[in-house]
C-alpha cells in the first residue's frame, strides 16, 4: 500500500479560504433567520399584551404587569383603603382632631390609576415605547397612584375647626364707676391660617401616609394687654380729696379740697403709644382743672407794691413805713403740670405755683438809689367847721397816700391809690356832691384831700391830666391859714367819686417822688419829696366873675322831723366863673396850662316835720 504525502501547508492556503467563506454564509443565514423573527416576536407580543398592561409595571409595589386596566383598577381598589383607614392628626395647644383624607376631600382613583400603567410603553412615537417596554421589562417600573384632592374641602373642614381655634383680640379695658376702678385684662386674637395649613395637610395627604400636622393659627396681641399697673395709679387718685394749697410762705386764702367723687369726673383715660407698645395712661382732665383753677387765678392775684417810705429831714434818708410786697400771679399751667406729675404718685397735698413779680421799690431802696433828696413842694388847706364824720373821711383818705411813691414818667391815678370808699374800709358818712344836691353819703370829706393833692402838684409843675371841679363853690376849699375866706384859691378844688371821676397827674422827671400827709387838727399838709430839677411855677387867677347870686331857698317837708324840727340839708352859694393859668419853666423852655371852672349858683334847702308852722319865706343868712 502506499502513501500519499500530504502537503500541509499548501492544502492549508489553499482550503482555509473555503472554511471561512462556509462559516460566514452559515453566520448570515442564522442572522437573517433570527431577524426575519423579530417582528414576528414583536407583534405577537404586541397581540398578547393589547389589552393588558406590560410587564414589569408596578403600582406603590402592587405588581399589575399582564393586568387587564379594569383588572388592575380592581386590585387597586382593594390595596388602597387610605381616603377611609388613614389618620390625619391635626393639633393646636394642646387640643386634638382626627380626621381622614376622605374628609379632607383627599382619595385614591384606581380607574385612573390602572390607566395610568396601562399607558406605560404606549406613549410617544414607535422606538419611544419600545424602549419603555424594555425597560419595565428588564428593571420595572413601579408607579404612584393616581391621587383626587379637592382643597376647598380641606379648606370648609378648617373653617368650620377655626370656630374652635379663633378668638378675638380683647383689649384690656379699664373704668371707673362712681368712685371705683374696674380694669378687665386683655385677650391675644387668633386666626387660623387656612391657606398655610391646607398646603401642610397637602403635603402630607399625598406621601399616603398618617401625620400629625400642627395648624397654623395666627396670633395677634392687643394694643394693650395688661391696665392693671394703670389701675393702681387710678386708685391712688381716687384714694383721697385733692387739697391744693398756697406755696410755703405766702399767705391768703385756701385751702382748696376737690372730693374724690369730683376727681373722678376729671379723671382721663387715655391710650397712648410708648416704646414698648401702647398702654393706658391716668391723669387729670387739664380742661376741667384748668377752668377751676382760672376761677381761683383773681383771687390769688397779687399787684407788686412798692415799700412805703418817711423822708427823715435831719439825714436826707428814706425810713420804712411800710413794707414792700412781692406780686403774685396764679401760673396755671405750671400748677395743672404740678398736679399731673405728683397725683399719680398718691401725693394729695400739692401747692399751686405763683409766678411772682418784684415791686420795683422794695424795702433796701435808698434816697440816693430812687432820687428823693429833698422837699420839692407842699401845700396845706383848711377844712375849719367840719364835722366830726368829715375830719375822720379826710384821716382816713389821706393816709392812703401817706409814703406813697411814684416812679418817674408814671401817671399817678388818685382812684387807684384810694381804693373802695366804703364803711368796710374805715369811712364814715357825710355830706357829699350828687347830682344837683348835697346829701348824706360815704366819704363825705375826701374831696378835702383831692383838692390838697391837687394843688400840689399843680404847683409842682406836674402835668395835669384829669381834673374835675365841685358843682358849686364849696367855702372849705377857700380857707386860708388863721382864718377867712381866700377868693384867689377859688378854682384850685378838685373832687374825685371812685371810680368814675378820678385826679391824674404825671411825675415827668427822672426821679422818683416820695407822698407825705398829715392832718393837724383842721389842716392837711401835702408833701413832695424828690429832687428838683430847676422848674419855676408861676400862676394867675381872674378870682371870681360872672357872679350869680345863689337862688332862694327851698323848704321841704319832711315826714321823719317832729313837729317844728328845721333842718338845713344844703348852702345857698353864688354862681361864677373863675380862669387859674400857670406857666411852668424848665430848661429854658415855657409850657403854659388853662383852668377854667364854671361854678353853678345854688340855693340853700331846709326840711322842717309836718305841722311845723313860721316856714320862712326869705332866704335866711347861711355858711357854707
Amino acid at each position: 500500500m502506499s502513501t500519499i504525502p500530504y502537503p500541509t501547508t499548501r492544502r492549508s492556503h489553499q482550503g482555509s479560504p473555503q472554511v471561512l467563506e462556509q462559516l460566514l454564509l452559515t453566520f448570515i443565514l442564522a442572522l437573517a433567520i433570527s431577524v426575519a423573527a423579530i417582528p414576528v416576536s414583536v407583534v405577537a407580543f404586541e397581540i398578547r399584551y393589547s389589552n393588558r398592561i406590560y410587564p414589569g409595571v408596578s403600582i406603590a409595589g402592587i405588581n399589575v404587569g399582564g393586568l387587564s386596566p379594569q383588572a388592575a383598577a380592581t386590585q387597586v381598589g382593594r390595596a388602597y383603603t387610605y381616603s377611609q383607614t388613614g389618620r390625619i392628626l391635626l393639633t393646636d395647644q394642646g387640643k386634638t382632631w382626627a380626621v381622614s383624607p376622605g374628609q379632607l376631600g383627599f382619595f385614591i382613583d384606581p380607574e385612573a390609576t390602572a390607566m395610568r400603567a396601562y399607558q406605560v410603553g404606549r406613549e410617544g412615537d414607535l422606538f419611544t415605547a419600545l424602549a419603555a417596554q424594555a425597560i419595565a421589562w428588564w428593571s420595572g417600573s413601579d408607579l404612584a397612584p393616581v391621587a383626587v384632592y379637592n382643597q376647598k374641602i380641606t379648606q370648609q373642614f378648617l373653617l368650620d375647626l377655626s370656630k374652635q381655634t379663633d378668638r378675638p383680640i380683647i383689649e384690656a379695658n379699664l373704668g371707673i364707676n362712681g368712685i371705683s376702678v374696674e380694669v378687665n385684662s386683655g385677650q391675644v386674637g387668633r386666626t387660623l391660617d387656612i391657606a398655610a395649613s391646607t398646603a401642610m395637610i397637602s403635603v402630607q395627604l399625598h406621601t399616603l401616609q398618617d401625620g400629625t400636622i400642627p395648624l397654623l393659627v395666627r396670633e395677634t396681641p392687643p394694643l394693650v394687654m395688661d391696665a392693671t399697673q394703670q389701675a393702681e395709679v387710678a386708685r391712688r387718685i381716687l384714694s383721697a380729696p385733692l387739697t391744693l394749697t398756697l406755696p410755703q410762705g405766702e399767705t391768703g386764702a385756701g385751702p382748696w379740697v376737690i372730693q374724690p367723687a369730683v376727681l373722678a369726673n376729671m379723671l382721663t383715660i387715655d391710650k397712648v403709644q410708648a416704646t414698648n407698645g401702647a398702654q393706658y395712661q391716668v391723669g387729670i382732665n387739664s380742661d376741667i382743672l384748668r377752668v377751676y383753677l382760672q376761677g381761683l387765678a383773681p383771687a390769688l392775684a397779687r399787684a407788686p407794691q412798692n415799700a412805703r417810705f418817711t423822708f427823715n429831714d435831719q439825714t436826707h434818708q428814706l425810713e420804712v413805713l411800710q413794707h414792700s410786697v412781692t406780686g403774685r400771679s396764679l401760673d396755671v399751667d405750671a400748677s395743672l403740670k404740678v398736679i399731673d406729675q405728683k397725683l399719680p404718685g398718691g401725693d394729695h397735698t400739692i401747692p399751686l405755683v405763683f409766678t411772682f413779680t418784684q415791686p420795683a421799690a422794695p424795702d433796701t431802696a435808698t434816697a440816693d438809689k430812687l432820687g428823693i433828696h429833698e422837699l420839692i413842694q407842699t401845700e396845706t388847706s383848711y377844712f375849719r367847721g367840719s364835722p366830726p364824720d368829715r375830719v375822720h373821711n379826710i384821716k382816713t383818705a389821706a393816709s392812703r397816700f401817706e409814703g406813697l411813691l411814684v416812679a418817674p414818667g408814671e401817671t399817678f391815678s388818685m382812684s387807684n391809690a384810694l381804693g373802695d370808699i366804703s364803711l368796710d374800709n374805715g369811712y364814715a358818712e357825710a355830706l357829699i356832691i350828687l347830682g344837683n344836691q348835697t346829701i348824706e353819703g360815704v366819704g363825705g370829706g375826701v374831696c378835702q384831700v383831692s383838692t390838697t393833692l391837687f394843688r400840689t402838684a399843680f404847683f409842682a409843675g406836674f402835668p395835669i391830666n384829669e381834673r374835675h371841679p365841685h358843682a358849686y363853690r364849696v367855702s372849705y376849699y377857700e380857707q386860708k391859714a388863721g382864718s377867712g375866706i381866700d377868693p384867689r384859691l377859688a378854682g384850685l378844688d378838685a373832687t374825685v367819686f371812685v371810680p368814675l371821676v378820678d385826679l391824674k397827674f404825671t411825675n415827668n422827671t427822672s426821679y422818683w417822688l416820695l407822698m407825705e400827709t398829715t392832718v393837724d387838727g383842721y389842716s392837711l399838709t401835702w408833701k413832695f419829696y424828690s429832687t428838683s430839677d430847676g422848674r419855676q411855677v408861676t400862676w394867675d387867677t381872674t378870682g371870681p366873675t360872672n357872679v350869680v347870686p345863689a337862688p332862694p331857698p327851698l323848704y321841704k317837708e319832711n315826714p321823719s322831723l317832729a313837729k317844728g324840727e328845721i333842718k338845713q340839708t344844703d348852702y345857698s352859694a353864688d354862681g361864677a366863673d373863675i380862669t387859674v393859668t400857670r406857666s411852668v419853666t424848665l430848661n429854658g423852655q415855657t409850657t403854659h396850662d388853662t383852668i377854667t371852672t364854671h361854678y353853678a349858683p345854688w340855693r340853700a334847702v331846709y326840711e322842717y316835720g309836718p305841722g311845723t308852722e313860721g316856714i320862712p319865706t326869705q332866704s335866711p343868712t347861711t355858711t357854707p
